[in-house]
């Protein structure tokens, strides 16, 4: 029994720790705290590793619940133990689920953010004055990311369209160079906490 609770608990940590760079973004925007969204945006690389790991224990986990028992374990069992909730196959089915919950939550990760964009002010912009740069930037690892960013790019007058993008990681940004400067959008993407790459 003592087994079942360590690998319980190991799953746990495993799937949560897979999904961590993906749950401090919505985190700190629930928390309003942008510069903290990509702190473990180092995770995502061991992300595969960690995913079968989660596997591999929530495994050895149902193979030891439902292995039959030897007959030594069946005479050494007492009358007076009552299963607990904790060791029974109820709550392993639960911790299993909620595994896959956290490890599938980079791909579900955008329904935590609002869909409306940041409220901007339709004027008039001389053509002339519009640019558009693409912003390598490093750390981003889901939808949640990319949404991070654009929000807080938005919030800066000027700024006509803002797609980010974690596959490429990049962000491509079209805004007003009379109203504001490549470094005041460098500045608001620096400061959600992902890198940008020279």
């Amino acid at each position: 029994m003592d087994l079942d609770k360590k690998l319980v608990g190991t799953s746990l940590f495993v799937a949560i720790t897979a999904s961590l760079c993906c749950i401090a973004p919505v985190l700190a925007l629930l928390a309003g705290t942008t510069g903290a969204a990509s702190t473990f945006s180092w995770v995502e690389p061991f992300r595969p590793y960690l995913i079968g790991l989660t596997i591999l224990v929530l495994a050895i986990a149902w193979y030891q619940k439902l292995k039959p028992k030897s007959q030594e374990e069946i005479d050494c069992a007492c009358e007076d133990d009552k299963p607990r909730f904790i060791n029974s196959k109820k709550f392993l089915l639960f911790v299993t689920l909620f595994a896959g919950v956290m490890l599938a939550f980079p791909y579900y990760s955008g329904i935590f953010y609002p869909n409306s964009p940041v409220a901007k002010e339709v004027v008039f912009v001389e053509q002339s004055n519009v640019r558009e740069i693409k912003v390598d930037i490093e750390g981003m690892t889901c939808t949640g990311c990319e949404v991070h960013i654009e929000r807080e790019v938005n919030k800066l007058d000027g700024i006509l369209a803002v797609d980010a993008n974690y596959e490429t990681a990049n962000t491509i940004v079209k805004f007003d160079e009379s109203k504001v400067k490549i470094e005041a959008i460098e500045k608001a993407i620096s400061d959600t906490g992902y890198k940008i790459i020279n």
